[in-house]
């Protein structure tokens, strides 16, 4: 007959042991680790601002571009002339008071 060999159960212990330190451990870096939930929640959030930032600055280019465009010699507005002449040259007419 053959004898019955007496197993311990530390190691189906150790076993379920180490499942649950590699179970716990990639949960935590899926949630908090570099390329976890919390990472891509913080990265949507940043490219949001940046999305909104870009059309805020594309809009501003449009303005600017029509701008350039209005005082170009195929098409010259003498309002935004007089207007850019005034701010960044200083002048007044000559039928104008200054107030200081």
């Amino acid at each position: 007959m053959r004898g019955f060999r007496k197993q311990s159960g530390f190691g189906g212990v150790l076993y379920f042991l180490g499942l649950i330190c590699a179970g716990t451990y990639f949960t935590f870096a899926s949630v908090q680790g570099d390329y976890g939930l919390f990472r891509r929640i913080g990265i949507d959030a940043e490219a949001q601002v940046l999305r909104e930032e870009r059309d805020r600055l594309a809009a501003e280019i449009e303005v600017l571009e029509n701008k350039t465009q209005r005082m170009s010699d195929g098409f010259l507005d003498l309002d935004l002339l007089d207007q850019q002449a005034r701010s960044v040259l200083g002048m007044v007419r000559a039928d104008e008071i200054v107030l200081r």
